[in-house]
């Protein structure tokens, strides 16, 4: 368990390096929207990591094991590349800083496809529900440090500066992937590469049917996604609420880090005692009327104390609902193939976060920060409607 705190800490410190982190240091450097509004185009490796998962299934390092060994290659490789994001300079040689940024994000979705496929196979199934909140709980503290020290930070030393420090921290990463332990599988790995390709995709299938897995792969789509257009422009909506970055920093990463560490928690609990059909159930409604506490936000103005309880009431939500989505995306997967199926089902959750929530930015303009926080309610609903298929209150008795 503290093997998957470590490493979920791992997989989420660069995610924000280039998405929220990124666009916050172009805007201090006076980029055109247009051209940061493009750059989140270097988040695809994230919603396309399936294509290239089947080569840590097939292929094992030299050192450390099939898990550990790609873990430990990634991570060197981001320490790499987030040092020399801190000698870029975006308003001089921005093609050069999509360049980087690109890299860093195929790398990181690499250390994902690592990770993941890691969780899954370490866990026994009574250990599913509380290694997901573990797991989940590392990747939010990440993302919370990223995402709001790194804006502190910057309001102190150069944007150049708090690259080479996410760098060092990313360095230490490594040591925590050389002592976790190696995961032992039951079954033979593929031994060629056809194998990881095909029989991924081909085992899924037969398992749970053609109809059945079509459900499945279109609810992973749809759950978060209202949970994702707001956490696409909350951000933007508090700037120009009133608030300032220190504000928000400060809240997201104080008393939101703390929300986090107790919904991941509380997740894992839950799921231990309820299973994950039920807590999907439970989580995916919280997820969907937390979002109501921004449209109560936007009625009331720059208001600092219900600011704290709306970052509050989202960020233990969110950690909630992403303990039982994740848990339940590694009971999908069969451990001789966790890289490639995980990656495909992350893959299409990555989707819906980058892809779909592009023209949020538009609807907001469009029909007001109001309007636009109804509308990811609505949102959800989706998702939740897909549930009984698949995921009944009251499943069937084996």
């Amino acid at each position: 368990m503290i093997a998957l705190l470590l490493l979920g800490f791992s997989s989420g410190m660069p995610l924000f390096l280039t998405s929220r982190t990124l666009q916050a240091w172009m805007t201090v450097e006076k980029v055109d929207l247009a051209s940061i509004g493009l750059l989140s185009l270097v988040s695809l490796p994230y919603s396309i990591k399936f294509l290239w998962a089947p080569f840590l299934d097939r292929y094992v390092p030299p050192f450390l094991g099939r898990r550990r060994g790609w873990l430990v290659v990634t991570q060197i490789g981001l320490t790499i590349a987030i040092a020399i994001m801190s000698l870029q300079q975006p308003k001089q040689a921005l093609q050069l800083f999509a360049i980087n940024a690109a890299i860093i994000a195929f790398l990181s979705a690499s250390q994902d496809i690592a990770f993941d496929a890691y969780r899954t196979d370490i866990l026994t199934e009574w250990e599913t529900g509380a290694g997901a909140a573990i797991g989940v709980l590392g990747y939010r503290i990440a993302l919370l440090l990223t995402g709001s020290l790194a804006l502190i930070l910057a309001d102190r030393i150069s944007w150049q500066g708090v690259y080479l420090f996410l760098a060092g921290l990313m360095a230490i990463n490594i040591i925590f992937s050389i002592w976790s332990p190696e995961p032992i599988l039951p079954e033979q790995p593929p031994t060629n590469l056809a194998q990881a390709i095909i029989l991924p995709f081909q085992e899924f299938f037969q398992r749970l049917g053609i109809t059945k897995g079509f459900l499945v792969l279109v609810f992973i789509v749809l759950y978060r996604l209202g949970d994702s257009l707001v956490n696409n422009m909350v951000t933007p909506f508090l700037l120009q609420t009133g608030f300032t970055q220190t504000d928000i920093g400060a809240i997201q990463g104080g008393m939101g880090l703390i929300a986090t560490l107790v919904g991941a928690l509380l997740g894992g609990v839950v799921l231990s005692r309820l299973g994950i059909n039920r807590s999907l159930w439970i989580f995916g409604i919280l997820q969907a009327f937390s979002n109501l506490v921004y449209f109560l936000l936007a009625q009331l103005g720059q208001n600092y104390q219900f600011m704290v309880l709306a970052i509050n009431i989202e960020n233990l939500c969110s950690g909630l609902a992403t303990s039982a989505f994740v848990a339940f995306l590694m009971s999908l997967c069969n451990q001789r193939f966790s890289a490639t199926q995980f990656a495909l089902l992350s893959s299409l959750m990555a989707f819906s976060r980058d892809i779909l929530v592009a023209p949020a930015g538009i609807f907001a303009k469009e029909i007001g920060w109001t309007g636009f926080f109804l509308f990811t309610l609505l949102a959800a609903v989706p998702g939740l409607l897909l549930l009984p298929w698949f995921a009944p209150w009251k499943p069937e008795e084996a």
